[in-house]
Formats: structure tokens, C-alpha cells, sequence
């Protein structure tokens, strides 16, 4: 396939699981219905509230959350990225923060469970500790999607360049971030790393993106976009509400713009 149609979505999710669910599946139906084939969620999309409160429900590959999704990907015949959602490990306390590619046909194309966790203490800003609830991923993940390989990360990952050039070593051709980049670091970060790896890579970058408050000192800075391989920014949702950041992407400029421009194979350290 040369080209797909691809939306990323910007929404705002609460404790409110049931609320979550039915605004995921309206934005994604939403995206299907203007043509796009290709849709991703963000982070967290089916739960994401204030700094350490418990998580509802923590859910297993095939529990009902991700039945769901499979059931909605099917119904629309796209591929859906459910951005993530928590994974219960069995056995342990801690869960996986789980990024799941779902096929056309509702099977699960991939698996990525989240390696750079987000502990950090910025002077004036609540400290975030993810790794209090969440076990780190091990395994880098390119998906085989109907319309060519996708790089999986979440969030965080996106500040670590070496993950994104492995995933383009492994073949991928789009990068996906599904984030919820907090206010005051994506104000000042969001873009521009975005729009870094997909220049440094020559990939597009797909970054669905939670926006606004979630519960008491948890805020997100928004802005969904997608970004083209020559750091372009193909789509993105201005606005602080909910909406969708669509754009063809176009495999057979990326070709042209690979080999014009070939810096992947010029590459000399490991």
C-alpha cells in the first residue's frame, strides 16, 4: 500500500472508565466515517485521573477493554492503535503500561508494553513517579499493519532517540507515540521531539494526545499531530477539546525522500 489515511486523536480522559470508552469509540468511529483507515488513541485512554490513584479494573490482553477495541477496529475495518491501557501482571502488584495495534479483522497485530517510565521532580510541578504502579517493558516492537510497519512507544519514550532509530532499523516506517505529555513539558518539548524523530529517522511520526485536566494536578498539554518524514507537520488539533489530527501518508514520497536523502545508510555507529 503507497498510502493511508491515517487520524490521530486528541481527547481528555477521566476516572470515568465507562465515559472513556464510549468517547474513544466516538471519536474513532468519527475518524473512520471522514475516510481514515488508520485511527490511534492516546495513552490512557480508558482511565487516567490524578498522580498516584488507584487504577480501576487493572485489565489482561482480553479482558473487556481490549474486546471492546477489537470489536470497534472489525466493525470499521481499520487498524486501531488503543493507545494504552493498564496490564495486569500476573502474580505481581505492579502493572504494564500497554500499547496494543489491532488489525482490520480485530486481532491484535502487536504488543508494547512501555520501557522509559516517567519519574520525574520539576521545581513547581507535582512529582510524577509512574514507576510507583508500573513495571518497565523490555522488548522493542515494529508492527506488521496492513499498510507497512509501525514503530510502537508510548509517552516518555519519545525523549530517547536511540529507541526510535532501532524501530527504524526494524524496518518501520511510522512511529507512533500515543502520549499524555504533561502541560508544562509539552508546551516546551512536544513538538519539537516529535518533529526531531521523524526528521532524524526520515519516518512519519503519529502521535495521538490526551489534552486537558484529568483530576486534581493532572493536566495535558494536547496537540495530536502527525509529522512527516522531512519534519513537516502533516495534521495537528490546535484547540484544548477533543478533535482529530488527520493526514494521508504518502510511503511513496518517504521512499523518494529516503533515497534522495539517504542519512539512514550513511549511519556509522552502532
Amino acid at each position: 500500500m503507497s498510502r493511508v489515511v491515517a487520524a490521530a486523536v486528541q481527547m481528555t480522559s477521566t476516572a470515568d472508565v465507562d465515559a472513556n470508552l464510549a468517547a474513544a469509540e466516538r471519536l474513532v468511529t468519527r475518524a473512520a466515517e471522514a475516510g481514515a483507515r488508520f485511527v490511534g488513541l492516546p495513552e490512557n485512554f480508558a482511565f487516567l485521573r490524578s498522580e498516584g490513584s488507584p487504577i480501576p479494573e487493572p485489565q489482561s490482553l482480553d479482558g473487556s477493554w481490549m474486546q471492546r477495541m477489537a470489536g470497534l477496529a472489525k466493525r470499521l475495518g481499520i487498524t486501531l492503535l488503543a493507545g494504552s491501557f493498564p496490564e495486569r501482571i500476573p502474580g505481581e502488584s505492579k502493572l504494564h503500561n500497554t500499547s496494543v495495534l489491532i488489525g482490520p479483522d480485530g486481532r491484535s497485530l502487536a504488543v508494547y508494553r512501555k520501557i522509559h517510565l516517567f519519574d520525574i521532580d520539576l521545581p513547581g510541578m507535582e512529582h510524577l513517579k509512574e514507576s510507583r504502579a508500573i513495571a518497565p517493558g523490555s522488548d522493542l516492537v515494529v508492527a506488521e499493519a496492513p499498510f507497512g510497519r509501525v514503530g510502537l512507544s508510548i509517552c516518555y519514550d519519545l525523549r530517547f532517540p536511540e529507541l526510535f532509530r532501532a524501530l527504524t532499523k526494524g524496518g518501520a516506517r511510522v512511529l507512533a507515540v500515543p502520549s499524555a505529555f504533561t502541560e508544562r513539558t509539552g508546551r516546551a518539548h512536544w513538538e519539537l521531539l516529535l518533529r526531531a524523530r521523524a526528521v532524524e529517522n526520515l519516518a512519519f511520526a503519529f502521535a495521538p494526545a490526551q489534552v486537558g485536566e484529568h483530576g486534581r494536578g493532572r493536566v495535558s498539554w494536547g496537540q495530536a499531530m502527525i509529522v512527516g518524514p522531512w519534519g513537516d507537520i502533516l495534521a495537528q488539533v490546535e484547540g484544548r477539546g477533543e478533535g482529530l489530527a488527520t493526514a494521508e501518508l504518502d510511503f511513496e514520497d518517504q521512499d523518494r525522500l529516503r533515497r534522495e536523502l539517504p542519512a539512514l545508510d550513511h549511519r556509522k555507529l552502532p
